[in-house]
């Protein structure tokens, strides 16, 4: 038997690992929702980000084709990002994220029905 990779298994792995690692959907929201920003304002809209996690996010969406960065040389420069067509086009799928998260209170009662049969144990 021949040993398959996880992207040949399940070809959506590559697309999960990129959309929906720690940080990736609030900062996508962010700029899809607010449009242009700035640093500090990204930082201000998703609270519980560390400024070292957020620039490496940046960095690795910019990698990515997800956020474009913009840099102005101003004094004081400024930096600013904004979503790219590329992580537009993940707007449906977020779409369909958002109609799928009706479903959350089905989830939760199939964990407290899972825990109390475990507890029971």
């Amino acid at each position: 038997m021949t040993e398959t990779t996880p992207e040949l298994a399940c070809p959506i792995a590559p697309v999960v690992d990129i959309v929906f690692s720690r940080w990736t959907t609030p900062i996508l929201w962010a700029l899809n929702e607010f449009g242009r920003q700035r640093f500090v304002e990204l930082q201000r809209r998703i609270t519980t980000i560390t400024p070292k996690v957020l620039t490496q996010r940046l960095r690795q969406l910019e990698r990515d084709g997800l956020v474009v960065r913009t840099y102005h040389a101003e004094v004081p420069p400024r930096v600013e990002y904004e979503i790219s067509e590329l992580g537009r086009s993940l707007g449906p799928l977020f779409a369909s994220l958002a109609e799928w998260s009706g479903n959350l209170g089905q989830v939760e009662a199939a964990r407290r029905s899972y825990d109390e049969r475990s507890s029971a144990r």
